[in-house]
């Protein structure tokens, strides 16, 4: 009998692409393969609810899958399986897996108990009592070798119960890693090869703060990372404006292999509408944060997240966000129509914005940012800066065509020298030119 095989698909944020990789990894330690979707013994669905509609697109993906392996054990993890629970496997029975957000360190074992026993079905809901700590199974032939960019989890859940937020109820009780843990599993990247190294965590700034942390705040844990040899850059997300200190500002002065980028999401340009958010911050607050990381590190780019037809926005309201764009100089912004999470305090709020409406801003506000997007990178035209490559771009045109990101998380092209260029190799360029999303270097 051969190997058996695995397949995973995966909705939401980076921690969840980081789960489901880790899920991958640790497979592979246990002898399974990948395969595609039709050939797998076992189908992991990681899911997200932060968006709208995510149960109708899990039913629809298990139901893609029903018709396209009937044979395969299934396993649905995440926050839809934490919000839906057992019912999942009430309405699939392909599904023999529930597991929560702090469950899924038990999928790689689960899925060979499954495979082993037909009859078995298992379910993970339960919140842990402390950080799901888990081996990053980085060992030689488990996947990922020589990944130029590694991602590492230093928290799960939030606290902060924002109005239209339902990760506090999907995720959980806000819950640090210990330091100890996070540095090794960084070390162990850098030791594969790894230059560039992104912290993850719902609210990266409350890090350490809970009853779970071992004394180690979030600035202590950046100068530990940035101590580990070889290491070139850190990036951390996501970052909450009111929990961003001073001393973490500054630490873009200080180290510099903190990027200067960083994703900060705003939600709202309307100070009555942050405040019907409860997100804990004014405008005027906010904006003094960017003047801060921009006198502690010239140049900073900033990102950030925008819900446009938050229930009884106003047009005035909604202008505040289009001049916030401006305002702050977002180069990038993700941005959705409000949609009501159930048992999320905004979901009982009056005053709905019709879809129409909703649907009429979104599409203002992205023309905006498109067009701000587009001059940020446009005016990095003639800059000298490095690009660490990641993968032979897609766009060979038969050149030597390689493709990485600079420290501001642009996307590059670097035209190299035939047989030149190799992943997790950092190269120093000039921009040439601006494409729609992404820019064009030689080296220098």
């Amino acid at each position: 009998m051969g190997r058996p095989g695995f397949h995973c698909i995966t909705f939401g944020c980076q921690m969840n692409v980081n789960d489901s990789q880790w899920v991958e990894r640790a497979l592979i330690s246990r002898g399974f393969e990948m395969r595609p979707l039709e050939e797998a013994d076992a189908v992991l669905v990681n899911t997200c609810s932060v968006r709208e509609k995510p149960e109708q697109k899990v039913h629809s993906t298990l139901g893609r899958i029903r018709l396209a392996n009937p044979a395969a054990v299934v396993g649905v993890a995440g926050c839809v399986a934490q919000q839906m629970g057992e019912d999942l496997a009430r309405r699939h029975p392909q599904v023999r897996l529930i597991a929560g957000s702090d469950g899924i360190a038990a999928v790689p074992d689960a899925f060979v108990r499954l495979l082993e026993d037909p009859g078995l079905r298992l379910s993970y809901l339960e919140f842990t009592d402390a950080f799901p700590d888990r081996d990053p199974c980085l060992a030689a032939g488990t996947g990922d070798g020589g990944a130029p960019v590694a991602f590492v989890n230093i928290m799960q859940g939030c606290d902060n119960f924002c109005a239209y937020c339902i990760v506090p109820y999907t995720r959980g009780p806000r819950k640090s890693r210990p330091a100890r843990s996070i540095l090794e599993e960084c070390r162990a990247w850098v030791a594969r090869g790894a230059g560039d190294i992104t912290l993850l965590g719902q609210n990266v700034n409350a890090f350490g703060r809970d009853k779970y942390g071992d004394g180690t705040s979030f600035p202590d844990l950046l100068r530990m990372v940035a101590g580990i040899p070889g290491l070139r850059r850190i990036r951390f997300v996501s970052a909450h404006p009111r929990d961003l200190s001073q001393e973490t500002i500054d630490l873009f002065a200080e180290l510099p292999q903190l990027c200067p980028r960083l994703h900060l999401p705003l939600q709202s340009g309307s100070t009555s509408m942050l405040a019907k958010m409860g997100r804990g911050y004014t405008m005027e607050r906010y904006l003094s944060v960017v003047q801060s990381l921009r006198q502690a590190r010239p140049g900073m780019a900033l990102s950030t997240d925008l819900i446009v037809g938050f229930p009884s926005e106003t047009e005035k309201e909604f202008d505040d966000t289009l001049r916030a764009i401006d305002s702050c100089g977002f180069m990038s912004s993700f941005s959705f129509c409000y949609s009501d999470r159930p048992g999320t305090r905004a979901s009982a709020m009056p005053f709905k914005i019709p879809r129409e409406v909703q649907l009429e801003r979104l599409s203002r506000l992205q023309a905006l940012q498109n067009d701000r997007a587009e001059a940020w990178l446009r005016s990095r035209v003639g800059m000298a800066t490095d690009v660490l490559l990641e993968s032979p771009s897609h766009r060979q045109d038969g050149a030597n065509l390689w493709q990485g990101r600079d420290p501001w998380g642009d996307s590059v092209n670097v035209l190299l020298p035939e047989g030149e260029g190799r992943a997790g190799q950092f190269v120093d360029v000039r921009i040439r030119a601006a494409r729609k999303h992404s820019l064009m270097a030689v080296p220098v």
